[in-house]
């Protein structure tokens, strides 16, 4: 059993994030993305609430998102030019997989706050769970993330895009950016402050 705990903390410690532009087939299938999903919802959830929701595109439909984003974009910033157009396409069309998580508060007891941050622990879950399975992923926010026209094809009005997840092989090596020294986000509290 302490073999399998370092083993999984090892591979834990070497999780990073793959850049969606630079993730290639193979990606996962609709079975592993089911399973990774599951294991997203094993999250931290006060009030059991459920408080996310997970959309896969599937690659037959990545045409159809490259359009929403461009006809978005367009509405809401009628002079956009041809290369800004062009990175929308790009965004649809990275990585082999993509699953859009969406934020779903839900009217309870429990403030809206402590939902998101589940939310957010689903999403970093999902991630956890596409690197176990042997893929990398790449968290994306950025306008599509903020459009209402986009988050309206994919949730409702009191629900928002909390990231496009992208999944695949990386084409290259993951790089490593700097961490931050433990010093410096580490502290024992002292009882002081009084």
């Amino acid at each position: 059993m302490l073999n399998d705990r370092a083993s999984l903390l090892a591979h834990l410690s070497t999780r990073r994030s793959g850049k969606p532009r630079d993730l290639v087939a193979p990606g996962p299938s609709l079975a592993q993305m089911t399973e990774m999903v599951r294991i997203a919802a094993r999250s931290p959830d006060h009030g059991k609430l459920a408080p996310w929701r997970f959309v896969i595109v599937p690659d037959a439909r990545r045409a159809a998102l490259a359009g929403l984003l461009v006809d978005a974009y367009r509405a809401e910033k009628p002079d956009a030019g041809r290369l800004e157009l062009e990175s929308m396409q790009q965004f649809a069309r990275q990585a082999p997989a993509l699953i859009v998580v969406l934020s779903s508060p839900k009217a309870a007891k429990i403030p809206v706050w402590e939902q998101e941050l589940s939310v957010g622990a689903a999403t970093m879950n999902l991630l956890h769970a596409a690197h176990a399975m042997g893929f990398a992923a790449g968290w994306l926010t950025g306008w599509p993330a903020y459009s209402d026209a986009v988050r309206d094809a994919f949730g409702t009005a009191d629900e928002c895009i909390a990231g496009f997840v992208f999944i695949g092989t990386p084409g290259r090596d993951l790089e490593e950016r700097p961490r931050p020294e433990i010093d410096a986000i580490l502290s024992v509290w002292d009882g002081a402050g009084d």
